[in-house]
């Protein structure tokens, strides 16, 4: 696996824990619906996120948040909406995105919530 891969999977799974450590409850992670992944789809409360992680090694280019772009956000809408009728589920939809730097062996995180909307 390339390199850029392996540190994908490493935010992801920082992400993920540190969500449970805010009182999330994970339910899927990498759930697919067509062309499109959400990363994290979490629960906490009666509030279902759907959550986009973004790391990156360095912010020479920008912050790891300003790399979700508007196809990425028009397909994770898709992607929700679905799982949403799918599953039944009553309870309000929130957009997030978990921000990851990796500075040498540590990460650092921000949670960005409703960072977009789709309706």
């Amino acid at each position: 696996m390339a390199d850029h891969n392996d540190l994908g999977k490493e935010g992801e799974q920082a992400a993920a824990d540190f969500l449970k450590k805010e009182g999330y409850k994970i339910l899927h992670t990498n759930w697919v619906f067509q062309k499109a992944e959400i990363d994290i789809i979490a629960q906490k409360d009666n509030i279902l996120a759907a959550i986009e992680v973004k790391t990156r090694s360095s912010l020479e280019f920008g912050l790891p948040h300003e790399f979700v772009k508007p196809a990425k956000i028009r397909l994770l809408a898709k992607a929700m909406n679905h799982y949403v009728e799918d599953n039944d589920i009553d309870a309000e939809v929130r957009f997030d995105i978990v921000s990851v730097h990796k500075n040498g062996g540590k990460f650092e995180l921000e949670h960005l919530k409703d960072a977009f909307f789709f309706f």
